[in-house]
């Protein structure tokens, strides 16, 4: 049976998917460098699609960040 890959990802599995710990991954939230979650009732779920966007809008080394998730 092949494998699925989910569309949504609970915070510990978005930080794991970013390779970051929870702690620096809700950091990133706050500060726009990551997409906020969406609601699924009370669960809040990240999109993978929407991660993938905002890494490729992160800043490379030595380039300063210009934008924010809000600004994608």
């Amino acid at each position: 049976m092949a494998k699925v890959t989910p569309a949504l990802l609970r915070r510990p599995a978005a930080a794991e998917y970013l390779a970051v710990s929870a702690g620096i991954f809700d950091q990133m939230v706050r500060d726009g460098a990551m997409p906020r979650p969406r609601l699924f009732g009370s669960i809040k779920l990240w999109s993978i699609r929407d991660l993938d966007r905002a890494i490729e809008a992160l800043p490379t080394d030595g380039e300063e960040r210009s934008s924010t998730w809000d600004d994608v």
